[in-house]
């Protein structure tokens, strides 16, 4: 990757990994769906009256906003709802680059090479690490069920997240920030729907009548940063990027959010957890950092992927179509 489209997505990963505090701060005083629906409603309106139609289908402008923002974030609000930890929520949930580039891999023909195979290697590494490290934490005196049940929606989310990355690149070239803006009209509806059905009119109707500060903090950066500025880059890297290339920067998503959970919240991570971040940053830089290769006396930089679709495979170009 380019050095300025590197600084855009490390300034991603930074505004995720902070967003799970106000995400914990939005979820004390609301349904996690109605804060889901809230949050994309505000990415959507005004916004959608003045942002054009990004130069995709409705149908990959929907498929987008019903995985990589309804699916993801109502599981993950969810999760978090049911107890999952702040400072877990950001590791369980990059379980998203295991689904993004294996399907990527299955669908889009884009196979990650043996440097970011590595890099992914010890992602999950470290991923198991601060798993086993955060679940000895919170698991003392808790049932098994209630520990579970929260990681495997986390999970999901993940799965929903990985297959929204991939139809993102179905639009490439489009817009980012129209993506964000038209995607997100798929949203606040289903949320809503979704939870009068699970909570009940009566619950939802309150949700929205006793709505405090603590939520609309929660809303104003989750939109604004988190989804307005944060997936207009990423929509537009995976745009440009093959996602083997973009995913790892995730990696360090749980690193940031441990490290703010432990300094806003109190949730210091203990030898595991540390180790486990240690080497996830590892791994995104062995899976992301450009290698140089000689050739003769001349020092060469290593070729960036194709910003097209198009898969490279040794010297050979096969269109996916």
């Amino acid at each position: 990757m380019k050095p300025r489209d590197t600084l855009l997505a490390l300034l991603v990963v930074l505004l995720w990994g902070l967003n799970f505090l106000f995400i914990d701060l939005g979820l004390r005083d609301t349904l996690p769906l109605v804060f889901v629906a809230l949050r994309f409603a505000a990415v959507a309106f005004p916004l959608i009256f003045f942002v054009p139609k990004p130069q995709a289908s409705w149908k990959v402008i929907a498929g987008i906003g019903l995985t990589m923002s309804a699916g993801q974030f109502g599981l993950l609000f969810t999760a978090m709802h049911l107890g999952l930890p702040t400072g877990l929520a950001p590791v369980v949930l990059q379980s998203q680059m295991f689904f993004t580039i294996g399907l990527g891999a299955l669908f889009l023909r884009e196979y990650p090479n043996r440097k970011q195979l590595l890099g992914t290697v010890l992602g999950i590494v470290g991923l198991v690490v601060v798993g086993f490290g955060r679940v000895a934490a919170i698991s003392e005196g808790t049932g098994l069920a209630s520990v579970l049940l929260p990681l495997l929606i986390c999970i999901a989310a993940g799965f929903s997240w990985g297959i929204g990355n991939v139809i993102s690149r179905s639009a490439s070239g489009a817009s980012g920030l129209g993506l964000v803006v038209h995607s997100a009209l798929w949203v606040p509806l289903p949320m809503v729907g979704l939870s009068l059905l699970l909570d009940g009119p009566a619950a939802v109707g309150d949700a929205f009548t006793t709505l405090g500060p603590e939520t609309w903090w929660g809303v104003a950066f989750t939109a604004v940063m988190a989804s307005l500025v944060g997936y207009s880059i990423w929509n537009t890297l995976l745009g440009k990027y093959p996602t083997a290339k973009v995913v790892p920067y995730t990696l360090l998503i749980p690193a940031i959010g441990m490290g703010s959970a432990a300094i806003v919240l109190g949730q210091y991570p203990n030898a595991l957890e540390l180790m486990g971040a240690l080497i996830l940053v590892a791994g995104v830089g062995v899976g992301t950092l450009t290698l140089r290769r000689k050739r003769g006396n001349a020092v060469v930089p290593e070729m960036e992927a194709s910003p097209s679709p198009v898969p490279v495979r040794g010297r050979s170009h096969k269109s996916k179509r």
